[in-house]
Formats: C-alpha cells, sequence, structure tokens
C-alpha cells in the first residue's frame, strides 16, 4: 500500500466518522423530557345561587270597627257623669257632674284605643330569600419545571405528573 492510499483511507476514515456523529446529531433521539418541580392548582370561586324558606309568626291588627272610640268615650261620660254626681250640693254637684263627665269621656275614649291597639292575632307566613353557596372550582394548573438547567413555568389544563415531554427544545403542555 503506497502512502497516498494509506493517507486516503485514514482521511475517509475521519470524514466518515465526522459525517456519522453529525447526521447522529440531527437524529431524532426520541422524546426528552423536562422535570416538574412544582405544581399550583389554579381556583375559580363558583357562586350558586339557592332559595331559602322560613316560616315566621307576624303578628296583626284587628280591624277597628269604631275608629273614633265613640262607645268608650260615651260609656266614659256616662259612667263619670254618674260618679261626679255623687259629689258635692247645688251647683257645685252640677259643676262635679261635668268634670265627671268630660274626665270620664277622655278616660274611655283611651281606654278603648288602647284596647284596640292590643287586639291583635298571629299568622304564619313562608319567607323565602335566595342565598349564594360559594365553592372553589380548579380551572388548571401553573407548573414549573426544569428544563437544560433553567427553570420555566406553564400553565396546563390538566395535572402534569413527573414530567413534560420537550420537543424542539419546546415543552409540550396540550398533551
Amino acid at each position: 500500500m503506497n502512502k497516498s492510499m494509506l493517507v486516503g483511507t485514514v482521511l475517509g476514515a475521519i470524514v466518515a466518522t465526522a459525517g456519522g456523529a453529525v447526521a447522529y446529531s440531527f437524529v431524532d433521539r426520541g422524546p426528552q423530557y423536562a422535570e416538574v418541580v412544582a405544581v399550583q392548582p389554579v381556583k375559580e370561586t363558583v357562586k350558586t345561587p339557592r332559595e331559602v324558606c322560613k316560616e315566621v309568626a307576624v303578628t296583626h291588627r284587628r280591624p277597628v270597627q269604631d275608629q273614633h272610640q265613640i262607645a268608650g268615650t260615651a260609656v266614659g261620660a256616662v259612667v263619670g257623669g254618674l260618679l261626679g254626681n255623687q259629689v258635692g250640693n247645688g251647683s257645685g254637684k252640677t259643676l262635679a257632674t261635668i268634670a265627671g263627665a268630660v274626665g270620664g269621656g277622655y278616660a274611655g275614649n283611651k281606654g278603648q284605643e288602647y284596647m284596640q291597639n292590643r287586639d291583635t292575632y298571629t299568622t304564619t307566613q313562608t319567607r323565602c330569600s335566595t342565598v349564594n353557596d360559594s365553592s372553589d372550582k380548579v380551572v388548571g394548573y401553573d407548573v414549573k419545571y426544569l428544563l437544560d438547567g433553567k427553570i420555566g413555568q406553564v400553565r396546563m389544563d390538566h395535572e402534569p405528573g413527573k414530567q413534560l415531554e420537550v420537543k424542539n427544545g419546546q415543552v409540550l403542555a396540550s398533551q
């Protein structure tokens, strides 16, 4: 073997090896993965309305038939006049009768008014209102990952597990 043939063979081997290495670096060596280092659920508060009803005691005033308390005034005036008539003689008796009638009329009026205001009855009514129940719903996950010694973050719609697939240097977050 001559010297040029030997040099050609060695150079051919070197070129073939270098070409194979370059070609190997461009060949897809399968999936690479980024390591998941933290997962934080992203939550949203959801309000759900519902109706709540309860029984309530309600007090009503009975309808008044004698709004101006005429009956109480009249009865009070008669009784007051009779009592006033029992006091004194002559013109003093007349004055006592009149004063008794006026005082009795006023007392009868106020007495009837007091009785009418206290004449009540109670019923039970159903009262309803709307309340909101709050609950948290997970809408996604903020995922921190380690890729080539650098920390990255991505939001995903599902829990990622322990690692994320990487293609062409990019994390595939939609798997």
